[in-house]
């Protein structure tokens, strides 16, 4: 019994939480099943392991910020058009990722973009990079406040070290000036450092619209579209098809 409070008071100390948890129970089936001492060893270390790679994993997916609907297995190839399931499958091997391309992708609301650019993200981040998934709200959030709050701050030096980052609804909120220019400047300093995924309803001629600034736009699709795949999804709105009411069908 003391050793048991010995070992677990330094698993403590030295922050071996699963080891701690589980060295009691892996003991007596050592004992029964007469593994070496090397062998008990490597799994008391394979179990501290494991479990330090799934808190790791869950902090990625935190930080990351998927919306609801991330998995590329439901993901339904034959209901939209553009992203025949072949490519979808050369998409998840990741190699573009690792030759800093990236992706716009462009179709009416409804149709799957953001649940396509989730579903990216989240195979990232479980192939071993630094993903996250922001709405444009949030960026330009996030560039506003930055010099005043240590959350924007921290999210912003975050971002600016990812492997792959998506921005969801790129041109969905007008700009002014200034935000046009700052956005402009975020998105420079992680040319060819950061992999985009960017989903959009707009067309990038039509950004402008949004920017209110014919050069900063320019200046903005010259980084993004250098070294980029452009997938157009065309169909039928997912939300729309599969509209729910809460009063059933009426006569």
């Amino acid at each position: 019994m003391k050793s048991k409070i010995k070992i677990s008071s330094h698993c403590k100390q030295l922050k071996l939480s699963a080891i701690g948890q589980q060295v009691e129970q892996m003991a007596d089936q050592a004992s029964i099943t007469g593994i070496s001492y090397l062998e008990f060893a490597e799994n008391l270390l394979g179990v501290e392991i494991k479990y330090r790679n799934q808190k790791d994993q869950e902090r990625k997916m935190k930080t990351a910020r998927l919306p609801g609907t991330y998995d590329l297995k439901r993901y339904d190839c034959s209901l939209v058009e553009g992203i025949p399931s072949s490519r979808l499958e050369q998409l998840k091997e990741l190699t573009w990722l690792d030759q800093k391309f990236n992706l716009i992708i462009m179709g009416p609301n409804g149709i799957g973009k953001s649940f396509l650019a989730a579903g990216l993200c989240h195979h990232a981040i479980e192939a071993g990079y630094k993903a996250y998934f922001r709405p444009m709200e949030q960026i330009m959030i996030m560039l506003k406040t930055k010099e005043i709050s240590k959350a924007a701050m921290v999210d912003f030096k975050r971002l600016s070290q990812a492997h792959l980052l998506v921005i969801d609804d790129i041109m969905t909120i007008n700009m002014a000036r200034n935000e046009a220019n700052s956005f402009f400047h975020f998105i420079n300093a992680l040319h060819e450092k950061v992999s985009f995924v960017i989903t959009t309803n707009k067309s990038p001629k039509e950004w402008v619209e949004t920017i209110g600034d014919e050069v900063i736009t320019t200046a903005i699709l010259d980084r993004l579209l250098y070294h980029c795949e452009i997938i157009k999804l065309t169909g039928e709105s997912f939300r729309l098809k599969n509209r729910q009411t809460i009063f059933g069908k009426t006569a």
